[in-house]
Order: C-alpha cells, then structure tokens, then sequence
C-alpha cells in the first residue's frame, strides 16, 4: 500500500492503476508476525498497568514474572492435569523477592498473585484476548481481523478442583515462536541441543533443551484437545483422515525422539564426567534433568497415543447408542419451597403468587354457545326420590382390644401416681413400689406416664377445668434402675387455678 502523498513523485504509468496486493506468502508472513506481537501485548501492559495498583510497584518487572509464570505452569503441567494455582504463586514469591527484598512477603505475594490473575484475564467475559489485525483479501482490498487467544487457562480437575494449562500462543510466546510446526521446531530443537553439546557449549545447550522440552508440552497438547473433542462429539473430531495422521506422525517422532534423547544423554554424561570445571559440570546436571523430563514425557505421550484409536472407538459407541437426555421438571420442593420458607410472609406471598400464576398452565375460557344453552333450558329436569337415595348399610367390624395395659392397671398407676401437691418423689422410688405389687407390667406403665408428664399439657388442662396435673421434672440424676435407664425424674403434683378457670369460663358463657 503507498500513501496519497507518495503518488506525486512516482511515474505515470506506475501511478494510473492501484498497486497490486503483495502475494499469498508475504500477506502470510506479515500475519504471523503481528500475531505475535499480539501474544506478547498483555506481558507489556503488565509494565504498563503496574502504576495503578495502590503502592509503589515500579521496581518490579511484571513482563519477567510473567514469562515465569508462564514456565513454571507449562512444566508443571501433566498430560490429564495441569499446575497448582497456589504452587505457581508459591515458586514465583521468591523470585518477586529477588527483585525487591527490602519489601514485605505480602506485597510479593500480591504481585504474583495480580501478574497470575491478568494472565489468566479474570476480568473477561470468556478470560481471553483479543487482537486486531489486517490482511488482503484476494482482490486486493484491506480486511481487517480478530485474534482472539490465550496465554493460561483454568480447566477443571477431579474433586472439583481446577488447573492451570497454558496455551499453545503462551508457549510460543515463551520460545519466541509463532504458529511453528511442532514436529519441525522439535527435530531442530534437538539436532541443535546434539551439535551444542558436542561442541561443549553447555550454557547455550541448556536453552536448546529447554525449547525442545516446551514443544514436547505443545505436541501433548495438540492430542488431549483432539481426545477431549472426541469426547464431548465425537462428529466434530476428524477420525477418517486428520486424527488418524497424526497419530501415525506423532508416533513416528516419538521413536525417532527417544533415539535422540538417549544419544544425547549419553553425550551430556560424558561431557559431565570428562570435565573439570565446576561450572560445566552444574549445567551438565541440570541438562541430564532436562533430558530425562523430556523422555518422561515422550513415554506418556506414547501411552496417550496408543489408547487414542480404542479411546475413539468407545466413544463413537457410546455416543452412538447413548439414550437422548431427558428434560428435567420443577422440583418444587429444591426451587420453590426450600428459599421461601425462610422468608417473610409479605415476601413469600409475591413469590408463591407468581409462581402460581404461570405455573398452573394455560385456563381455557367458557364461550356459550347458543345451541348448548338451548339444550339446557329445554331438557326437562330429572327426578329424583324425596329422601334422596337409599345408602347402603354399612357393614362394621368390631375393633380388637390390642392395648397392652388394661382398665386395673391404669387405675393402679393413676392411684400411685396421686401424690400430694407438696411432697413430691423419685421416679426409682416409684418402679419399687410398682414392683412391690407383683404385676410386672404396671412399672413400664408408671415409667411412661412420668415420661409423658416431662410435658404436662398445662393447656389442655387449664381449659378443660382439671384441679391438678401430674408433672415431672429433669435435675440431671441418673436413674439407677435393672430396667430402665435415663434420668431420675422427680414427679409431683401441681394444683391448677380452679377460681381463674371459673372467670374464664363464665366470660365465655
């Protein structure tokens, strides 16, 4: 594209047409370099939004804690889970620390914590980011388009519990790469790790290393979101052509990886034990850790790549015969009745009213019809019997006499529970003289009429004209009893007010 401006110098048979579009690589090209750029704009504003936050936190570096944070979740992260939310924050502590130790611990941890949060984009609807950038379309005009990407993202775990995975934009922002084939940048990765090593420069090695560890993650996680897509539809996964590559591809590069990996851990072995400085021999070791990680993580790579064609296979079954989901009701009891008990009645009546209202379904409204009201006034009414129709003669069944206590028996517990209105006693001393009388049911009749008087009736009583109430009374004694257990109640006798029942009885008359 060239400005108006520009046009004046140029020669007119250059100027009469517009300029063609650059071509299909170069347009592609320069799209991939303002992807990247794009990627890389919320570690800048971290640098640029730190003067909001309340305090001084100018001495910090929020674009390098944001690249660790990056990865420390990229290499804590599993194939099926992904890191910590408070392990992340944890490791980054003291490297915040290093930057500022004059600080206290707590603003440390809130500067991990607010650097994590913006990576993650909580402020969001969807908690991703959006770049806009432009591109020619075929006929040469300008369009232009929406990036929209993340760089870590919450996934939910078992238990209820949710994960940090970062995505393939934040592990290419990480390796200073975009959109790069995997298998491609992994081969190179470690051919160049091969020749570094060889060479002894063990410090340059170590990057290379790490780089091709952050494209084994990338590779892991072009398969789990193909395996978690055929879960969910098993349709919307490519089964036929594209999935079934792949795996043939990945499979292939992982042999050829491990035979890799292996050469170069022997190569780091060497180079570790034929050196003699100090320094080498420190990156030798760390070398060997990364190493073996990245074998680590090829073996479960294969594993995953293994159970992938039986995973689709299961799947494509249970989908295919998998019963239609069926629309669940109101539960009346979970969505209406349980949040309007507790609240008041000028509140519940609203909620009970509308619910009402709509939930009773549709009323069909009476029309009359002239024919129908005709029918009626000209039918003649039917007779009927004076009395009304015979009933049938009810046929009764005399009730069996099941109680387990008979007239005598009450009588006698009525008569021993008489006590006078001042001297009341035990219960224990009570089931002794029941005992003493030789039946042996009318001490659990006695027992459960002391238990019954724990809550007189005073009410009942009171308006039924009763002169006394039998009452029983907890004083925390242990009842010491063969047969019963529980308290020893004290039952006594209590004389009710007959004047005041009078009153009460003549203003209701």
């Amino acid at each position: 594209m060239t400005s108006p401006a520009s046009t004046d110098s140029v020669p007119p048979q250059l100027s009469a047409g517009p300029r063609p579009a650059p071509g299909p690589a170069a347009d592609e090209g320069l799209a991939r370099r303002l992807r990247a750029l794009a990627c890389t704009a919320p570690l800048h504003d971290l640098d640029a939004r730190k003067a909001n936050l309340a305090g001084e936190y100018s001495v910090y570096g929020m674009a390098e804690v944001a690249l660790s944070a990056i990865d420390l979740v990229t290499l804590n992260m599993d194939f099926d889970t992904g890191a910590d939310h408070e392990q992340i924050v944890a490791r980054l502590v003291p490297r915040i620390a290093a930057q500022a130790p004059h600080r206290p611990a707590a603003e440390h941890e809130r500067v991990a914590r607010w650097v994590l949060e913006n990576l993650i984009n909580v402020g969001s609807a969807d908690r991703g980011f959006r770049a806009v950038y432009g591109t020619f379309a075929p006929d040469g005009t300008y369009v232009r388009r929406d990036y929209d990407f993340k760089l870590i993202e919450e996934v939910p775990g078992p238990g209820g519990t949710v994960y940090l995975r970062t995505t393939d934009e934040a592990v290419n922002v990480l390796v200073g790469a975009l959109d790069t084939d995997v298998t491609s940048a992994q081969i190179a990765a470690e051919v160049k790790l091969e020749v570094l090593i060889s060479r002894g420069r063990l410090a340059d090695a170590q990057l290379a290393a790490e780089q091709a560890r952050y494209r084994t993650v990338q590779y892991s996680e072009t398969l789990r979101r193909a395996l978690d897509a055929t879960r969910r539809n098993v349709r919307a996964v490519d089964w036929l052509n594209a999935v079934p590559d792949m795996i043939a591809e990945a499979l292939d590069h992982v042999a050829e990886r491990y035979r890799h990996e292996n050469a170069i851990l022997t190569n780091i072995r060497k180079a570790r034990d034929e050196t003699e400085e100090v320094e080498h021999k420190r990156r030798a070791a760390e070398l060997v850790d990364i190493v073996k990680d990245c074998i680590r993580r090829h073996t479960q790579l294969q594993s995953r790549l293994l159970e992938a064609g039986p995973l689709f296979r299961a799947e494509q079954d249970r989908q295919a015969f998998a019963t239609p989901a069926s629309t669940s009701g109101i539960d009346l009891y979970g969505h209406l009745v349980a949040p309007v008990l507790p609240l008041p009645l000028e509140q519940a009546i609203r909620v009970t009213d509308a619910f009402f209202a709509r939930g009773t379904g549709l009323r069909t409204p009476v029309s009359v019809r002239v024919g129908d009201l005709v029918d009626i006034l000209l039918t003649p009414p039917v007779e009927r019997e004076h009395l009304g129709a015979e009933m049938p003669e009810p046929d009764l069944i005399a009730t069996p006499d099941d109680s387990r206590f008979s007239e005598e028996q009450l009588a006698a517990a009525t008569e021993l529970l008489d006590l006078p209105a001042d001297a009341p006693r035990r219960l224990s001393g009570l089931l002794t003289e029941a005992r003493r009388t030789g039946d042996p049911d009318l001490a659990y009749l006695v027992a459960l009429l002391a238990v019954h008087a724990a809550s007189p009736p005073v009410g009942t009583a009171y308006r039924q004209g009763e002169e006394k109430l039998l009452f029983a009374v907890d004083d925390g004694t242990e009842l010491d009893d063969p047969e019963f257990g529980g308290a020893d109640l004290i039952v006594g006798t209590a004389l009710l007010d007959a004047a005041g029942m009078a009153a009460d009885r003549t203003e209701a008359t």
